[in-house]
């Protein structure tokens, strides 16, 4: 199931980070009192009563020509068209201007619904300002302030109305769907083509050629499978700027749809930081995750090279110390006949649930040996009881007598007992300290 996308669009300096930032609940975005600040999208995940969704925020649209604005605008327009749903702000204390009617006038030939917002109504006596906003033909313009959080609720209630409904993707439930994800070029594309035998996917040194999310179903050894295949994005045949920055949305959608992600590095050029920034989105989406290096066989080696490589993963990666690494070129197909075998054991680990009383058994035994931590004031943290209350990410509860008393690195501890016991290949463990009810 697909989540859908808000994205948040107006001219400069309307505020709509300050908005992004009270859906997204944090502050994600730069937010300063001067046009231009936020220059890229900028992505996260929104939840409204029982709707989630990705909201992205972008820069200012400007319709001169300056090179930083025509960027700025490209961005925008590329966020309207990966969204389902655009939320135009306008900013109330300034009224309606011509920049506005012409940004109107670029979101209604979208052919997008929009949802009108009129941002800065802090002070209920200005919302006379309003009727002025009906004439952009675009509905009820909603009066709100990103700044206190006022009207919020009835505008995301207008987005909800106008998401796509989705009733599945219609795969089995034993079907096993993994995505690629990467930074462009690491050769994602010539990594499907190897492991389904034929070429299915367009395959070049340019990055960003493939232009959308690709599903392709395919058995082996009587598994079901599906490949989601992702990379840069193009608009209208026409790249703008780096392609990294068009990946984003197409590879968190990929990743939300998926079981399994393969993270895939290009063994030749090595690990760089944005490889870190990419791989953070599985582990955070909790997938089971596969660290694929590619490209193994142009790699000049002796017998310690893929001990270092593996190790300077680890290093880089120590969030994603459950994932498995393998070995491959997808040219060659050198080691390929390793890669599905251990997609299926991580994706079995991601579905694995363990019964109550060995859990407990496990979690008595790893207490024994490491007695649980105290405060300063001498309080103990008393476990009482685990339960898995999930799978895919497995999650447990621990009812403990103040989940304050939990320190992040006992449970650490108990995570890595517990996949001492279990196995867990591959995929996160969810750890929830939850206080035992009275």
């Amino acid at each position: 199931m697909r989540k859908p996308v808000l994205a948040i669009v107006g001219r400069p300096n309307v505020g709509k980070s300050t908005i992004f930032n009270r859906i997204a609940g944090a502050r994600i975005a730069i937010v300063e009192d001067k046009p231009g600040v936020t220059r890229d999208r900028i992505y996260s995940s929104g939840e409204w009563l029982h709707h989630t969704f990705f909201v992205i925020d972008t820069g200012g649209i400007e319709m001169n020509d300056e090179p930083l604005m025509a960027q700025m605008r490209m961005q925008a327009e590329l966020a309207i068209d990966e969204a389902d749903v655009i939320c135009f702000v306008v900013n109330g204390r300034e009224g309606m201007t011509a920049a506005d009617e012409e940004v109107a006038q670029m979101l209604f030939r979208s052919k997008k619904p929009i949802v009108v917002a009129v941002n800065k109504m802090d002070d209920p006596g200005m919302h006379e300002k309003l009727y002025e906003f009906y004439s952009l033909g675009l509905g009820t313009p909603h009066p709100i302030s990103g700044s206190h959080g006022l009207g919020l609720g009835d505008l995301l209630d207008e987005a909800a109305e106008h998401f796509p409904k989705h009733d599945g993707d219609g795969y089995d439930d034993d079907t096993i769907k993994m995505s690629l994800i990467g930074r462009p070029n690491v050769g994602k594309s010539s990594l499907v083509n190897a492991i389904l035998g034929e070429e299915r996917v367009i395959v070049s040194n340019i990055p960003g050629t493939t232009r959308d999310a690709i599903d392709t179903p395919f058995t082996k050894d009587e598994q079901n499978y599906v490949v989601i295949d992702t990379a840069g994005m193009r608009k209208r045949g026409k790249v703008y700027e780096s392609t990294e920055k068009y990946s984003v949305l197409r590879a968190l959608r990929a990743i939300d749809r998926s079981d399994v992600v393969l993270f895939v590095i290009n063994g030749e050029e090595g690990i760089i930081e944005q490889d870190k920034k990419i791989a953070g989105y599985a582990h955070e989406a909790g997938r089971a995750v596969v660290i694929v290096v590619n490209k193994w066989d142009v790699v000049e080696k002796d017998d310690k090279t893929m001990q270092l490589f593996e190790q300077n993963i680890r290093e880089h990666f120590l969030f994603l110390d459950y994932a498995p690494v393998v070995f491959l070129s997808a040219l060659t197909k050198q080691k390929l006949q390793n890669l599905l075998p251990v997609v299926k054991e991580v994706s079995e680990s991601h579905n694995l649930r363990v019964q109550t009383n060995v859990l407990n058994d496990v979690i008595l035994d790893a207490v024994t040996m490491n007695p649980t931590p105290t405060d300063h004031g001498g309080r103990r943290l008393r476990i009482n009881y685990a339960t898995q209350v999930s799978v895919a990410p497995p999650t447990i509860v621990l009812f403990v007598n103040d989940p304050e008393l939990m320190h992040f690195s006992y449970k650490r501890y108990l995570e890595n007992k517990i996949r001492e016991a279990f196995g867990f290949v591959g995929t996160p463990i969810h750890i929830i300290a939850r206080k035992k009810s009275d």
